[in-house]
């Protein structure tokens, strides 16, 4: 079992290129990572990587030693997954991310089901609107609102939620309904904007008898928590842009009211993304068929048009 284990952490330095995340991924220490890679050295009396204070690259030898690496893990995952099959009973932990609004209304009411079916896995939710480091921060997959920016990671598209602006009545009352998208870009108008750290400018994009307009918005208040930005809203402190599965409750009994119905917001694309292998943790394959099965079928569709 130690041989396997010094195979896997080769592997995943050889695929992160950093000897510290690696060992994150694994949820071991650095030393230990480092060690097992001295061991698997020592053992096939060559060196498989090239390292310096500030870099780690392959040797020939590890290039060639990864190539079999991998087919011997794949091999092992595969015999896994006819045992998993066969006994029907999966078992371990799962690390899975989700930004707020979606985890707290679609993920995790779905969780104690999924553990009815499968009550030897453990779950492991974190919810945070801000941009996660899933090999950084040693996760299995993670939900996604929008387009992933690490081209490392494989995505699979679940669907496009579609989005709404809106505020509140008492808003709308003092202020008016903007007549056009480029009203939101004056001082009659205030939007509310999530942050996260290295966020670009705030642009909504709409459709316009234009075309697709991204519009500069501004406003007095952003947060890097999408509740707090609906709360302000429901206190008539602006307009936000939504999607509508995130505030169907407010929209039904009315608290929020659509604006610029004529000018709708883009749908934006819901995804789960894990890391770029070409193996997968069975465990995790099982949650993400699962969730997409029960988001899919929980997803209000108003405003699909």
């Amino acid at each position: 079992m130690a041989y396997l284990e010094n195979i896997q952490t080769f592997v995943r330095v050889y695929e992160l290129g950093n000897m510290s995340a690696a060992a994150r991924d694994l949820r071991i220490s650095a030393a230990v990572a480092s060690s097992r890679i001295s061991q698997l050295e020592e053992h096939l009396n060559v060196r498989l990587f090239q390292r310096t204070t500030r870099m780690l690259n392959p040797t020939e030898q590890g290039n060639l030693f990864y190539r079999g690496a991998t087919k011997i893990l794949e091999s092992v995952d595969e015999a896994e997954a006819e045992i998993t099959q066969v006994t029907r009973m999966p078992r371990g932990s799962l690390y899975v991310a989700a930004p707020l609004g979606l985890g707290q209304r679609l993920i995790a009411p779905a969780v104690p089901r999924f553990r009815e079916r499968y009550p030897l896995i453990s779950i492991r939710l974190r919810l945070s609107d801000r941009r996660l480091d899933l090999a950084a921060e040693g996760l299995d997959a993670a939900f996604f609102l929008g387009v992933p920016e690490d081209s490392t990671l494989r995505i699979r598209k679940i669907t496009d939620c579609p989005r709404i602006l809106c505020a509140s009545p008492g808003y709308l009352a003092e202020r008016g309904h903007p007549a056009h998208s480029g009203e939101l870009k004056t001082d009659r108008h205030d939007c509310l904007n999530l942050r996260y750290p290295g966020a670009p400018e705030f642009q909504w994009p709409l459709r316009t008898a234009e075309g697709v307009k991204r519009v500069t918005v501004t406003g007095p208040f952003e947060s890097d928590h999408g509740d707090i930005l609906t709360n302000w809203a429901l206190d008539g402190q602006g307009i936000i842009l939504k999607p509508v599965f995130e505030i169907s409750e407010h929209l039904d009994s009315g608290r929020l009211v659509p604006v610029l119905e004529d000018e709708p917001p883009l749908p934006i694309q819901l995804a789960c993304l894990y890391m770029h292998r070409r193996r997968q943790d069975p465990k995790a394959r099982l949650f993400i068929d699962f969730m997409v099965e029960h988001i899919l079928a929980s997803m209000p569709r108003r405003g699909a048009g």
